[in-house]
């Protein structure tokens, strides 16, 4: 099975998307992160739903957890609005890492080294043979792959 065959759409976010966009987007869709495209449709970051967390919780709370348990629920109900007028850039960290991308005829296993490798629960797929700097066609999830990968029960 080659990566186009596995390939599905995926929800997809830009650097200028709204960082709300974005939440909204993994929520609804129950997703472990988005892809970040440039204006081509081509992936150049992914925003983990962890790193939105992150920039959410104020950073007294994140060095010291226990402070978390002492924070009402009135407090937590407006985390969220910290992500008000951010975009997907806001959030993401300064060295952002390349994302994993495989060309269209990879197959399962070379995926799977590579969510592995990269410990990333996506993979972006390019939409030509060879190439991983082209537009994405879709994207191979950790599920999917599981899904195709495991003996039938």
């Amino acid at each position: 099975m080659r990566a186009h065959q596995l390939a599905v759409d995926y929800p997809t976010v830009t650097l200028d998307s709204s960082a709300l966009v974005a939440a909204r987007l993994l929520a609804e869709h129950r997703l472990p992160g988005l892809i970040v495209v440039d204006d081509d449709r081509r992936p150049v970051a992914i925003l983990p739903g962890s790193q939105l967390l992150r920039f959410m919780i104020p950073r007294y709370v994140q060095d010291d957890p226990a402070l978390a348990r002492v924070y009402d629920e009135a407090h937590a109900d407006k985390l969220c609005g910290k992500l008000a007028d951010k975009t997907v850039a806001d959030l993401l960290p300064t060295e952002t890492k390349a994302p994993p991308i495989v060309d269209n005829h990879a197959t399962a296993i070379e995926i799977a080294t590579l969510m592995a490798n990269t410990r990333s629960p996506v993979v972006a797929v390019s939409g030509h043979p060879q190439r991983t700097d082209a537009p994405m066609i879709g994207v191979v999830t950790v599920a999917q792959l599981l899904t195709r990968l495991l003996p039938p029960p």
